[in-house]
């Protein structure tokens, strides 16, 4: 058959290239098969966003009323709440530590500021604060109507609302129910670098949420200064007792130092020290006086005996002295002036001398008694240095006695100063405490009180219909994106090019079943130019032109290959062409009924030569098209496989390959049966048809791979039954558009080939078979898409 087949091509001229070559040479690209080349598409495209949008424009539209409906509904069944705000400014003190009576501060803490805020929030503030406004006898504040409940709508709309009775519950759980409503709608916040809170209450009443809002700073306040006089009174009380204590300790420790004293013959003075010592210190003072006087009188003693006694200080002082002397110097000046007149023995002169020596002799004794004296208090200076050195060495004997002694002594003096001292620093203390528990200081101070509220601050309306507008949105795009992955079937060119590698080679865009036939005749309707569009790429498919055998198959029923096989031949044929048609569909045959001729012959005759040989001619048929012949299935045969591939099939399609310019072999699905990669084994190429948004890809997968593994060559694939309607599809693929197609930009009129002037009558009925239609083609694609995958 091969060989057979080789020298078709010989003769053909086409023997020098490959099959793979013959159909795939130079030029072989999408770009001519009547769409442009395009790139997929990377990162994220917002115009194929838009087209999303648009695609499921009515299923974002539904779930965004239904968003809008929702958020209406969710804000209708919560009961409004109003806040009421109140600032407090925090003041925190120095630490007050008592050290000799002085302040120690400590800079402030962020500590100090949250513990403040976690006091404000606790249930012993909030604890005070129903005390404080009685809010356990509120039925009102202990049984508000319920945050969220399908009754407030009803409430709200007329006003109503049950209540509960106060006497079904007891004073503690009424307290425990509103401390604990006080403690789920308080929020207290540290404004930014400030030292102010922010407290915040919200309730159902308006007033009441002011009043909390007061009231809770207000308590936060009096607990504090509550707490500081308590702890002031505690403290006072704690160093009284402390003050007695050390009173008692004090009056023993004294009192055992004076037993010792006493016991121990100790005897202190004003100044703290004991009587030997101070007797020491004067004794060492005189010794050291009678040693400098016993030095002064010998230095006096050895000028007496060195001669010089008239010397001395006491004889040049002596006013008695003094006037001896006078006179003696008297007597002399008057003796030395009368010698020179008298002589020394005249009387006057011998008086006068006389007179002289009884002056010097007085002089002289009163010297001498100076001296003596002097002398005497030499000896009794000597004398009294002797005694005090003795005494001082007995003194020092008593004082190494005393020391001894004074170890127990000074222990018990040392106790008696700390408990001394212990004793003035708690009075102290004491005093202290006593003014700060009359001092009630305030640790906060209310900058601003909670005003009244005027509109309630939830449910919010608009931020309720926003959060549920995106919350739809968000479910919208999860249903959008699981129906784009459960959507396994082909939806544009791009993707049959991606999945099967092959080029698409014609695009067939979708028409309704009931316009199917009008449209086919129609040679200005747009699919009659998207078959034209095909034709012309079979043209260019392979260097010499389109495959003089051709099978056009598909992966499953209904795909519109007969459709393709019909359409083809037509075209074909309007250019001149010998077109042969061969209904290899053994098993559901559809070629009859597109040229509208009968069944009797055909192909299952012809291989099994049941056919006499007058009834020959009459097998290959001329239809009513122009330049188109047909070979029908003729009898369903019981082995449609085995016909097929006997030798008989492949001489046929040589033979007819030889009459005809072109051979078109409507062939059976791939999926399940054999028949497909049978002829496609024998025909020079396979067209692989491919509907849109209804055949598997891994359907599509198969049946390329069995083709290819039968060594069939597929020349391309033609999309079929494509949405070119659709808001995406047009924009991406703009030269898939019915107003191109059409001559004249006009939609194609549709109408009876009769042209009895009823059309116009019948547009309408026409318009709303076509809407019907459109609505079924929705349905079935929505259908197709929920498909599992595989």
């Amino acid at each position: 058959m091969h060989d057979r087949r080789s020298m078709a091509l010989e003769r053909d001229g086409a023997a020098s290239l490959p099959a793979a070559d013959y159909y795939n040479g130079p030029g072989y690209g999408p770009r001519f098969f009547g769409y442009p080349e395009t790139e997929e598409p990377t990162g994220f495209d917002p115009l194929r966003v838009l087209f999303y949008i648009v695609e499921y424009r009515w299923l974002i539209a539904i779930l965004l009323a239904v968003g809008l409906v929702s958020g209406f509904t969710i804000t209708m069944m919560q009961t409004p709440k109003y806040q009421a705000t109140a600032r407090l400014e925090v003041q925190v003190p120095s630490a007050r530590v008592f050290q000799d009576m002085e302040l120690v501060s400590e800079s402030s803490d962020i500590r100090a500021f949250l513990t403040a805020r976690e006091r404000l929030k606790s249930r012993a503030l909030a604890q005070r604060v129903v005390l404080g406004l009685g809010l356990s006898e509120r039925a009102s504040f202990l049984f508000p109507a319920p945050d969220f409940a399908i009754g407030n709508i009803f409430r709200r709309a007329f006003g109503s609302g049950a209540s509960q009775a106060l006497d079904d519950y007891t004073p503690e759980e009424r307290e425990e129910i509103a401390v604990n409503r006080i403690v789920d709608n308080l929020a207290v916040d540290l404004v930014t670098n400030t030292s102010l809170l922010s407290i915040n209450y919200r309730d159902q009443d308006r007033r009441t949420a002011q009043e909390v809002a007061n009231q809770i700073a207000q308590s936060y306040i009096d607990q504090k200064v509550d707490q500081t006089g308590a702890t002031s009174e505690l403290a006072r009380q704690f160093i009284q007792d402390q003050v007695g204590q050390v009173k008692t300790k004090l009056q023993a420790s004294e009192q055992e130092l004076v037993d010792y004293a006493k016991e121990a013959g100790i005897t202190v003075t004003g100044a703290e020290s004991s009587l030997i010592e101070s007797s020491m210190q004067a004794m060492n003072a005189a010794l050291s006086k009678a040693v400098e006087e016993r030095l002064t009188q010998e230095r006096l003693v050895q000028q007496i005996n060195a001669g010089r006694g008239a010397s001395l200080e006491q004889v040049l002082v002596s006013d008695g002295l003094q006037k001896l002397r006078g006179e003696i110097a008297a007597r002399s000046a008057e003796y030395q002036q009368k010698l020179g007149t008298f002589k020394p023995g005249f009387p006057e002169m011998q008086q006068l001398q006389a007179q002289i020596r009884e002056l010097r002799k007085q002089y002289d004794g009163g010297v001498a008694i100076i001296t003596d004296g002097v002398r005497l208090k030499l000896d009794d200076a000597i004398s009294r240095e002797a005694d005090l050195k003795q005494k001082l060495a007995e003194m020092q004997a008593e004082q190494a006695a005393y020391q001894d002694k004074n170890i127990r002594y000074t222990i018990l003096k040392r106790e008696v100063d700390s408990n001394r001292a212990q004793y003035q620093s708690l009075i102290g203390k004491l005093n202290e405490a006593g003014i700060a528990s009359e001092l009630r200081q305030q640790n906060a101070v209310i900058v601003d009180l909670a005003p009244l509220p005027r509109s309630p601050v939830s449910p919010r309306l608009p931020i309720n219909m926003a959060i549920a507008l995106m919350l739809f949105a968000a479910l919208a795009a999860a249903i959008i994106y699981i129906l784009e992955l459960l959507n396994n079937t082909f939806v544009n060119p791009d993707q049959v090019e991606k999945e099967l590698q092959l080029p698409v080679m014609g695009v067939l865009p979708e028409v309704d079943a009931e316009l199917l036939a009008a449209s086919i005749a129609d040679p200005t309707s747009g699919l009659s130019e998207a078959y034209r569009s095909l034709r012309t790429a079979l043209q260019f498919s392979g260097s010499d032109g389109a495959p003089k055998t051709l099978v056009v198959t598909s992966s499953e029923p209904a795909e519109g290959k007969s459709t393709t096989v019909f359409k083809l031949a037509k075209d074909f044929g309007v250019l001149g062409q010998k077109v042969l048609v061969i209904d290899g569909d053994l098993r559901k045959p559809n070629v009859h009924r597109q040229f509208s001729i009968d069944n009797t012959l055909g192909l299952s005759n012809l291989l099994t030569n049941t056919v006499r040989a007058e009834d020959l001619p009459g097998v290959v048929r001329q239809t009513k098209e122009e330049n188109v012949w047909a070979i029908t299935s003729g009898t369903i045969p019981p082995n449609p496989a085995d016909l097929l591939s006997s030798q008989r099939m492949a001489q046929l399609i040589e033979k007819m390959s030889q009459r005809f310019d072109l051979v078109l072999i409507d062939a059976p699905p791939v999926v399940g049966l054999s028949d497909a990669p049978i002829l496609s084994r024998l025909a020079h190429g396979t067209l692989l048809v491919v509907c849109s948004n209804k055949v598997t890809r891994k359907a599509a997968k198969n049946a390329l791979k069995r083709l290819k593994s039968a060594g069939a060559q597929v020349v391309g694939v033609a999309l079929s039954k494509f949405s070119v309607g659709k808001f995406d599809y047009s924009y991406a693929y703009r030269y898939m558009n019915y107003h191109y197609y059409n001559y004249g930009g006009e939609t194609p009129k549709l109408e009876a080939q009769g042209g009895d002037g009823k059309s116009e009558a019948q547009r309408p009925a026409r318009k709303h078979r076509h809407l019907v239609g459109r609505a079924r083609a929705l349905l079935a694609r929505l259908g197709r898409r929920l498909k599992p995958v595989g």
